[in-house]
């Protein structure tokens, strides 16, 4: 990271690095609009616009992920004009120089926020880093002592203050201390104190003007949120940028809180892209046809040698789709939206190959997966050895105050009006990094699936569960949200799915030397009656900026069932239980309206290995438990 940027410093100062971040960390935790906690005071990352790098920018290229991406912008936060740069799309963070650090190169940070709070408990000043004199040793200090000997003042050291106000477009403000104490107008020369009771919570905080003895305890702020309008700041853009309008009500926000910044992340695995390959086959024989029809292209295909070659690995129903949406292109009709993502990557995993032995990988392979040659247990379609992969992270904006919702797809959804906040205003590239590594793909048997969504307890646990649902997002958005504005219920596959995800994850790490918090699922699920029906998982692990993993976890899905075995036995029982497998989704009092039988004791893992905050779990659907019916079990252990 290079240094803060100091409205009392000259530009062409040189000030030393105040800290360094991993690249991976600048994807998710500390992207642009993040607060950041440093030894001596707290910055906020700035936006693209304003990292440096000396020499030259590292590109990432997924063209899956670009095209995607390119068009849920412009709904998500842009206009119609913008687009993802063809060529460098996605760049990873600029790497700072250890030997020779200097604020050209890095990312930079602004000072945020910039009221400090002096620590000599007789003092106590609330005061801004403005009106305080040139640091020194790095730190700002308050001049709020005399020494008695020898006259002289003595500072005491300053440090941020730990309240803001944000709302939940991602703006971000200093907190009003000033109008806030006064109610209204101010004294003609305010001079604030803040003091803290021993516990720390609002109600014992009170801010103090000691030009007019005026006082407040903060926690009136907490109670009054809905008094005042955001003022529409982004700080992490520049200090010249524009206020955004914005007509909701800002909320104060402790400064290292979880709810202060959630980065989201779209991703893609490199795969063989056979549409693009269609498509430049159909353009390569495009004189033979454009006017091509189903009844005239078999025909086509045994006269004309070229297209016989150029056509071979494609069907006739492939390749009509490609001439129509060719032909609709010079039509200068509107182009269809680019297929999900992780349908197209279903289709790879589950078309794959038997492994045979001594059947590896190639050292410039991206992705390289083979069926195992296994008789899966009951319930499990298939077992996909992953043996390399790569998988591409872009940040592309960010939320305060409430994750975004996401759709089936793990994309952000479009349907409810969220407002992510933009990493950048003038850039066309996104901040990214390549993940390389391994991993096990599970499928469930699809025909077992739709079996036991149709049991009658398997009805009534997802009326429960939609009741719950509904609670959650009521409560999300403060008040009753009408049904077709409800974000989708994920439905009760991806609950099965996701669970049995989490429980195959713990069990897999006390066996293939990976920490559980180092593997990752990728959940693929569509509903019966989707295109693509889906019901399966990707276990991954791999490393940023690296040459990948060691085999351990690919090595493991051969012994998918013995795994499963003991992934049922950390589901039949919780140390919780019966409190955790009897809990009621509908009447829940703790926050958990989205989970069934699911807690720390069982199903809950490192959040940075779940696509989903740990919710959406019940481990009552995967084995039978104490107090739920028997007949919710997706699989049934032997006795």
């Amino acid at each position: 990271m290079a240094s803060r940027r100091r409205k009392n410093s000259p530009s062409s100062a040189r000030i030393p690095p105040d800290g360094e971040l991993r690249r991976s960390q600048v994807i998710t935790t500390y992207g642009p609009g993040a607060l950041v906690d440093l030894l001596h005071d707290a910055v906020i990352i700035s936006g693209l616009d304003h990292w440096r790098m000396a020499a030259g920018w590292g590109v990432i290229t997924e063209p899956r992920l670009r095209d995607q991406l390119s068009w849920r912008l412009k709904r998500l936060y842009r206009d119609d004009t913008w687009s993802l740069s063809v060529d460098a799309a996605f760049r990873t963070p600029p790497a700072g120089e250890d030997d020779d650090p200097s604020p050209a190169v890095g990312v930079s940070a602004l000072e945020f926020p910039q009221w400090f709070v002096c620590q000599d408990p007789d003092c106590r000043a609330l005061i801004k880093s403005s009106a305080l004199p040139p640091r020194k040793d790095d730190r700002w200090f308050h001049p709020c002592k005399r020494n008695a000997k020898t006259g002289k003042v003595a500072g005491s050291e300053c440090v941020p203050v730990r309240f803001l106000t944000a709302c939940a477009n991602g703006h971000i403000d200093e907190f009003p201390w000033i109008s806030f104490v006064h109610e209204g107008p101010a004294c003609e020369a305010p001079s604030l104190r803040l003091t803290e009771g021993a516990t720390g919570d609002f109600g014992s905080i009170v801010v103090h003007c000691n030009t007019c003895r005026r006082h407040r305890k903060l926690i009136d702020a907490k109670l009054q949120e809905h008094a005042s309008v955001c003022r529409g700041r982004r700080p992490w853009l520049g200090d010249d940028v524009d206020r955004e309008p914005c007509d909701l009500h800002p909320r104060i926000l402790v400064r290292t809180a979880s709810n202060a910044y959630f980065s989201q992340v779209q991703s893609a695995l490199t795969i063989e892209d056979t549409t693009k390959a269609l498509k430049e086959a159909v353009e390569s024989e495009w004189k033979s046809l454009q006017a091509v029809t189903a009844a005239t292209l078999p025909v086509l295909r045994s006269v004309i040698p070229s297209l016989t070659k150029a056509l071979a690995p494609f069907s006739d129903a492939a390749v009509l789709d490609a001439v129509a949406a060719i032909q609709r292109r010079e039509r200068g009709e509107k182009q269809p939206d680019p297929p999900p993502l992780r349908n197209a990557e279903f289709e790879v995993f589950t078309h794959q190959p038997l492994d045979v032995p001594g059947d590896n990988p190639g050292v410039n392979e991206k992705f390289f997966a083979r069926r195992a040659d296994i008789t899966p247990p009951p319930g499990i379609e298939a077992v996909v050895l992953a043996k390399k992969l790569r998988e591409v992270r872009a940040l592309i904006g960010f939320t305060r105050i409430e994750p975004a919702t996401l759709n089936l797809q793990g994309e952000v959804d479009l349907n409810i009006g969220v407002h992510l906040a933009p990493v950048s205003l003038r850039q066309d590239w996104l901040p990214a990094v390549e993940i390389l590594g391994e991993g096990i793909f599970v499928q469930l048997d699809e025909e077992a699936v739709r079996a036991w969504e149709a049991r009658p307890a398997v009805k009534a646990r997802a009326e429960a569960l939609l009741t719950g649902f509904k609670q959650h997002v009521n409560t999300r958005f403060g008040g009753e949200v009408a049904d077709e504005k409800l974000p989708r219920f994920p439905g009760m596959r991806f609950y099965l799915v996701h669970s049995l995800a989490h429980l195959l994850m713990t069990a897999l790490s006390l066996e293939c030397g990976y920490t559980s918090s180092s593997i990752r699922e990728r959940l693929y699920v569509a509903p019966a009656d989707a295109p693509t029906p889906m019901a399966a998982f990707l276990l991954s692990t791999g490393t940023p900026g690296s040459e990948g993993t060691l085999g351990g976890l690919v090595d493991e899905g051969r012994r998918i069932g013995a795994h499963l075995e003991r992934a049922f036995a950390l589901a039949s029982l919780c140390s919780y239980d019966p409190v955790c497998a009897m809990h009621d989704p509908v009447h829940d009092h703790a926050d958990r309206q989205l989970d069934g039988a699911a807690c720390h004791g069982c199903l809950y893992v490192a959040e940075c290995s779940c696509e989903r905050f740990n919710q959406y779990l019940d481990r009552g659907m995967i084995v039978p438990i104490i107090g739920q019916d028997p007949d919710l079990a997706y699989f049934t252990r032997p006795t």
